[in-house]
């Protein structure tokens, strides 16, 4: 398998990733714009598609932002309501596999900015169902939370006619480098479908299942075009107009806010995804399963291009995470009352044959980033470590219960 000289991308990634003469990978390209492009100039157009939007007559609602009790929400409604002075309506899809920080971090989100909140939970036997279909159609147990993530705030813009929808980091921008910044590419049904999805809409799941009807994924229905266009739907995303940085973001929403953190299982990032009992647990293992590199492959690329880690420390945290065996499963499988070995199968049909045979009775990866600390042309297109990579875990706001459980709906508001 080819690797990124620079970080620790391979070339199965999922998304797609292209390598230069020198070896260094698509995503590493475009995010050297972030040290280059005018990003005052950049402020000054969001600033304007801000304006453009701001409501002028009674309704209360300028546009509609995504959030959850983790990743750049608090950064996202920082922005937008007290820089840009914009009235957001907060839009959540409850995915079900909820933490107590999860459910604090939002609560607190919802009560330090005074924002409005609407969130959909779908029916947790339905959930279960359209699961069971997307681990057989795809092998993915977190295939209905990209799917609400993504279209509970279209359905909301259409249905209460807020046309801007304002996300976070575009992935192909970001990560993978399938657009430049200057692209200011925005929210399609297109992508969502190709790479959010993979490849599989609601109305998909639908077909040859065995306990499904198309009524049981009408929550997950992208509205049609028509709807759209009416509304003037638009979905734009602030990485292509502020500098990311995502571990720089949530630390300044730390300082300001007492934003959450929390251990992850399989990578060194406190930061991400606190709100969710498997996304780097389970989750990020089938990731592993599949393409042979998890989410500490994500954070140690990403760390690799701000310049805060060296690709030989990524490849030693990549060492230290990609093989832990997540503790959650058991949990997963309880809830979904689901056998072991049903789970694994799912799972094994889907592994990358580029990365991983099985020989023996038993799967064996191939290569991995592991093995490529030495590869030729590293040196020539080295990134000098500018500062250091701490995470840090902030104390509790409230004492753990001890229990292991799902929270479908926390109390939502702080006093």
């Amino acid at each position: 398998m080819k690797y990124c000289s620079r970080c620790l991308y391979p070339a199965n990634h999922p998304l797609n990733i292209t390598f230069d003469e020198q070896g260094v990978c698509s995503g590493c390209r475009v995010h050297e714009e972030k040290d280059v492009l005018d990003w005052g100039e950049r402020r000054e157009k969001l600033q304007k598609i801000f304006n453009e939007f701001r409501t002028r007559s009674r309704t209360i609602h300028d546009c509609i932002v995504p959030v959850s009790g983790a990743r750049d929400s608090y950064f996202i409604i920082h922005t937008v309501k007290n820089v840009f002075n914009m009235h957001p309506l907060l839009v959540t899809y409850n995915k079900h596999y909820n933490t107590n920080v999860g459910i604090r971090n939002l609560a607190y989100l919802k009560t330090l900015f005074g924002c409005d909140n609407m969130m959909m939970t779908v029916s947790p036997e339905r959930v279960k169902r359209i699961t069971r279909e997307t681990l057989r159609k795809r092998g993915s147990m977190y295939w209905h939370c990209l799917a609400g993530q993504t279209v509970f705030p279209v359905q909301i813009a259409v249905k209460f006619r807020i046309p801007l929808i304002v996300w976070g980091a575009h992935q192909g921008v970001d990560q993978v480098g399938m657009f430049s910044h200057l692209d200011e590419v925005e929210m399609t049904r297109k992508y969502r479908k190709e790479h959010d999805l993979m490849g599989l809409e609601a109305e998909d799941l639908v077909r040859d299942a065995e306990d499904l009807t198309i009524e049981d994924v009408e929550p997950y229905v992208y509205p049609h075009d028509k709807e759209l266009e009416v509304v003037g739907v638009r979905g734009i995303y602030l990485n292509n107009y502020i500098r990311w940085d995502s571990k720089a973001q949530h630390e300044l929403m730390i300082r300001l806010y007492q934003y959450e953190t929390l251990e992850q299982q399989r990578t060194f990032d406190t930061y991400n995804d606190v709100d969710c009992f498997h996304y780097s647990g389970i989750h990020d293992f089938i990731k592993f399963l599949k393409w042979g590199y998890g989410k500490v492959t994500d954070h140690a690329s990403r760390e690799i291009r701000l310049k805060r880690m060296t690709r030989e420390e990524g490849i030693d945290m990549a060492r230290r995470y990609q093989h832990v065996q997540p503790k959650d499963l058991p949990l997963f499988l309880e809830w979904m009352g689901m056998r072991e070995e049903e789970f694994w199968g799912h799972i094994d049909a889907y592994r990358d044959p580029r990365i991983w045979r099985y020989r023996r009775g038993e799967w064996e990866l191939r290569d991995s980033i592991l093995n490529h600390q030495q590869d030729e042309g590293v040196e020539e297109v080295r990134l000098e470590k500018k500062a250091g990579c701490r995470f840090i875990i902030t104390p509790s706001k409230k004492p753990e219960d001890g229990e292991e459980n799902y929270l479908l709906m926390g109390r939502g508001w702080v006093d």
